[in-house]
């Protein structure tokens, strides 16, 4: 004789069966590959492979300028803090890092310029900016306004207070004006 497995020892059985089975090896902290080294995520990610976020504004007081000559070239970078110091990355092309503070009539002349309200109306996104040129120095202005670009190109006319700020920083620190 037979005896018929009871219903209701059956179902959490079954239950417990299907879970390992759904889980695998994960509940013992291992997989088919735990024995091979993750890949690093590819250049220009962040871990999990997401892109990693580019600012869009800076601190009050602050501006970054992000050049580039041609869409192949590197890119240079000067960051000034809202004291006048100064860090340049390549910023002349020649890959030379280099520290330094603006004068204090300068820096005066910086920060009235980043507080200008008329500085929010030459954004990128107000005035709807696309670069024209190809291989002309692009300037860009990273600043609690905004973005605010422009290109070393015939015709193409800098915005009043970005142009005034890319002069200012350029008299003052390796970065160049033109390509």
């Amino acid at each position: 004789m037979l005896y018929r497995a009871r219903p209701r020892l059956l179902a959490p059985a079954l239950a417990v069966v299907l879970v390992g089975a759904l889980t695998g090896c994960s509940l013992l902290g291992r997989d088919k590959d735990a024995d091979t080294p993750a890949a690093p995520p590819p250049a220009g990610t962040a871990a999990g492979g997401a892109t990693p976020e580019i600012p869009t504004t800076v601190a009050v007081g602050q501006v970054s300028l992000l050049q580039r000559l041609g869409a192949d070239a590197p890119l240079r970078t000067l960051k000034v803090e809202q004291d006048g110091s100064w860090q340049c990355l390549d910023c002349a092309g020649d890959g030379v890092t280099s520290r330094g503070r603006l004068a204090p009539e300068q820096t005066e002349r910086l920060q009235v310029l980043l507080a200008d309200p008329r500085l929010a109306e030459e954004t990128d996104q107000v005035r709807r900016y696309r670069t024209t040129c190809i291989d002309a120095l692009t300037s860009s202005l990273l600043t609690s306004s905004g973005l605010i670009s422009s290109q070393d190109c015939p015709g193409e006319e800098r915005p009043p207070v970005a142009g005034e700020i890319l002069l200012l920083l350029t008299q003052a620190t390796p970065a160049e004006v033109k390509g």
